[in-house]
């Protein structure tokens, strides 16, 4: 009698606590979370380690949205600011915010010489940097300067100018290799 009333109990509360996780993931539609490694999150996602329904980054915020119902926002590092790069010679597409997800470059696997450099002159990057499988080059950098950057690819190169303020775009698709 007591081991039926006992395992009355237990079910009971298993079933208390199941149902109440359920109801919190239904209420929940956006969850902000610090996260302890976000770079390796937002590496993990653009090379397809990690999988959502879409991931994309902004200036501020990597936003994860796992399904209808569930959607992360994880807030990035106060002094560094993501930057997607996709040199190009003959296709792009206009981009603004970088999905990790969605996002498709032109050179996959490529080497680039890659030269950055802000506007005191101090060299920020000066390698040899390998566009991922979506044809992209992610960078973090410090925020709030303007950088110029060189791109050489197999006898080609592009030279601009970008910027890492807040309201700064996270994917760059208009460096056309010539």
């Amino acid at each position: 009698m007591k081991l039926k009333m006992l395992t009355s109990m237990i079910f009971a509360a298993l079933l208390l606590v199941a149902c109440n996780g359920e109801s919190e993931k239904e209420e929940i539609t956006i969850e902000k979370i610090e996260a302890e490694n976000i770079k390796e999150m937002v590496h993990d996602y653009s090379v397809r380690n990690t999988i959502a329904k879409s991931a994309s980054i902004t200036s501020e915020q990597l936003i994860v949205v796992e399904n209808e119902e569930k959607k992360l926002v994880y807030d990035l590092p106060e002094d560094e600011f993501f930057v997607s790069i996709a040199p190009y010679i003959n296709e792009t597409h206009p981009c603004d915010n970088h999905s990790l997800t969605g996002c498709q470059g032109e050179l996959v696997n490529e080497q680039f010489d890659v030269y950055i450099e802000d506007t005191e002159g101090k060299v920020i990057v000066d390698e040899i940097l390998e566009s991922q499988g979506n044809g992209f080059i992610d960078l973090w950098l410090p925020r709030d300067e303007t950088y110029k950057i060189k791109i050489e690819h197999e006898g080609k190169v592009v030279e601009s100018e970008f910027s890492t303020f807040e309201n700064n775009g996270t994917c760059i698709t208009t460096m056309q290799l010539t």
